[in-house]
């Protein structure tokens, strides 16, 4: 048993399918099926139920593919501890973001970082909250960026800033040219929302929920600018965080008075042997957001 046969099992148990497994750990599927077959001979279990079309792991199959992926998880980090201690601010780092930030804050950060820290290499992912904290329990991301709250154990969190929400409303709403709305001049809106798995479709309904408005049920949008089409359309009104805000001759936005905002941090495991950098990546985050930050007349978290 070594960690290349290991690493072969979980991406079978991923991919459930030879070749998409044999795909993402470059190699050739007989080589791949060669090497899942000898791990089973060697253990005396069948760890795969093979089909025509799809691959099942059996239930003990399943719990090797578990217990494996912790076992690389330890194996990586072993291999990044050796490395932080080289260089923290060098070697690659596996950044997620939620969707509705990503698009937004990384044309903020990403020359910025790469300036400070150019021996730094992020891999950038895109996932929904849900998906980046599991993603992040199984060692496949080294930290994510995302909106609080959400569950925290385990795991360390750094604050980055704190981002309002806005009004946006068509160009020819009647509060369209407003300076500011309260909650209260939204009362009676139909109410433009992301679908389920959104965290920001979670924060709206809150901010939201003070007031009568009415949610659209039959439309539900899978992006902020697919959400910024439907309110141009003129089908009812939503929140866009700050950052998402841009020149657009069918929507305007209007703050919001008191303003609504979310907390958006940093997260990573705490067995992390790259702690120092991911801190000092988010301080960086952090520091090249304060400009915006001020502009919002808002606060650094």
């Amino acid at each position: 048993m070594n960690l290349r046969t290991l690493r072969y099992l979980v991406a079978l148990e991923r991919h459930r399918h030879f070749g998409h497994a044999a795909d993402a750990c470059f190699v050739s599927q007989p080589t791949l099926s060669a090497q899942i077959k000898k791990l089973e001979e060697e253990l005396g279990v069948q760890l795969v139920e093979r089909r025509h079309r799809k691959v099942l792991l059996t239930p003990v199959g399943a719990e090797v593919a578990r217990r494996a992926a912790r076992i690389l998880q330890e194996a990586d980090e072993v291999v990044e501890l050796a490395r932080s201690q080289q260089d923290p601010m060098a070697g690659q780092v596996r950044l997620g973001l939620i969707p509705t930030l990503a698009p937004y804050l990384l044309p903020h950060v990403v020359k910025p970082l790469k300036k400070k820290y150019p021996e730094l290499r992020c891999l950038l992912y895109e996932f929904q909250t849900l998906v980046l904290l599991e993603r992040l329990d199984r060692g496949e991301l080294d930290a994510a960026v995302l909106a609080l709250p959400v569950p925290l154990d385990g795991l360390e969190h750094f604050e980055l800033f704190d981002e309002p929400f806005l009004a946006a409303l068509a160009h020819d709403h009647p509060r369209a040219n407003a300076r500011s709305l309260t909650l209260d001049a939204l009362r009676g809106e139909t109410l433009l929302l992301l679908d389920d798995g959104h965290c920001l479709r979670d924060q709206a309904l809150e901010v939201c929920s003070r007031i009568d408005v009415h949610e659209y049920h039959d439309l539900r949008a899978t992006s902020l600018e697919t959400l910024r089409q439907m309110v141009g359309a003129g089908l009812g009104v939503t929140l866009l965080p700050a950052l998402a805000q841009r020149a657009d001759d069918a929507v305007q936005t209007v703050p919001l008075v008191p303003q609504p905002t979310r907390t958006i941090a940093m997260v990573w495991r705490e067995s992390n042997p790259r702690g120092t950098t991911l801190s000092l990546l988010a301080e960086a985050i952090r520091e090249t957001m304060a400009p915006q930050i001020t502009a919002w007349g808002g606060r650094a978290a």
